[in-house]
């Protein structure tokens, strides 16, 4: 399959490029100045067009997004533009290529793997969200990735994948388990909000999970929840970091309410894999040691290999 990853210099894009190259021919995109191969600037339609148009890929993956929660209520046009119409523009890119490939014999119309988030829901349930349950976005992280989830199925009905994660973590790029690290080595005391609830996913099981929907799921259209499986809070995630590269830390709970961060969050949003049940992602805790592991950072060795507690 030629597949064409859009974000490849991410985290996510970056282990996609890795667990999908060994089987398919795969070419990575992503903004000016990241060094991921080819350059898009996904706000510009007529530069998506040229990129997919050029490339007639089988598969589009769209791993780019504007990440910054709080970045995003003060800088919403740029949230926008990225993660809605961004989203709506590789779509409608995808729909364009089946235009210009319907008189090439053999060649199938492109299909799209978009990345969405649990931030779609609102945080209200106690239990998991299902992949139809009603969503209600918190803040304009939330609201803008929906629209992108809206435009995504408008422009693509019966070639999209929408594959919702949480708490995205790898050895690639910035994340919450590479900021723990820091600044635990940094500070004395740390406070770390407990009363948050999600899946921490490790993109290197994000990933292959992903290859396997795009190999046996492109024929079922529609929204897929892929996360690690188990749940903690924040705090909870940050001991049990803390612990496994054997930092010492005097790590103290607060609340949402206390920490004053510019944007809403669910308090609850642990997903549920109810579309591909056969996928089985393994614990987080399992997905956290490994990347420690490849960062060099895993120094209580007893845990290695006991994610499931």
């Amino acid at each position: 399959m030629r597949i064409l990853v859009i974000g490849a210099a991410g985290q996510l894009g970056h282990d996609l490029l890795k667990v999908l190259s060994p089987d398919h021919e795969v070419t990575g995109a992503d903004i000016a100045g990241a060094g991921a191969g080819l350059e898009i600037d996904i706000t510009d339609p007529g530069a998506v067009d040229s990129l997919i148009i050029d490339q007639k890929p089988d598969l589009v993956i769209n791993s780019a997004a504007f990440t910054n929660v709080d970045g995003c209520e003060t800088q919403k046009d740029l949230c926008w533009a990225v993660n809605a119409d961004g989203a709506g523009n590789i779509a409608r890119s995808c729909s364009t290529l089946e235009s210009a490939t319907l008189g090439e014999l053999g060649k199938a119309p492109a299909n799209l793997i978009h990345i969405g988030t649990d931030y779609v829901f609102d945080g209200s349930h106690s239990e998991p969200y299902k992949e139809n349950e009603r969503t209600a976005p918190l803040g304009e992280y939330g609201k803008s990735k929906f629209e992108g989830e809206q435009q995504v199925r408008k422009a693509l009905p019966e070639r999209h994948l929408i594959v919702r994660t949480a708490w995205l973590f790898g050895d690639n790029g910035a994340n919450f388990v590479k900021t723990m690290l820091k600044l635990g080595r940094e500070r004395g005391e740390l406070k770390v909000v407990n009363d948050q609830t999600g899946s921490p996913t490790y993109a290197g099981h994000l990933a292959a999970a992903i290859k396997l929907l795009a190999e046996n799921r492109l024929s079922d259209p529609g929204v897929y929840h892929m996360t690690n499986s188990g749940h903690c809070t924040w705090y909870e995630f940050a001991a049990e970091i803390f612990r496994l590269a054997a930092i010492n830390v005097d790590l103290k709970r607060t609340t949402t309410a206390e920490y004053q961060a510019p944007a809403p969050r669910p308090a609850y949003s642990v997903l549920a894999n109810t579309r591909a049940p056969e996928i089985v992602m393994p614990h987080w805790r399992e997905g956290l040691i490994e990347c420690l592991e490849h960062l060099g950072e895993l120094e209580n060795k007893d845990y290695a290999g006991k994610g499931r507690q």
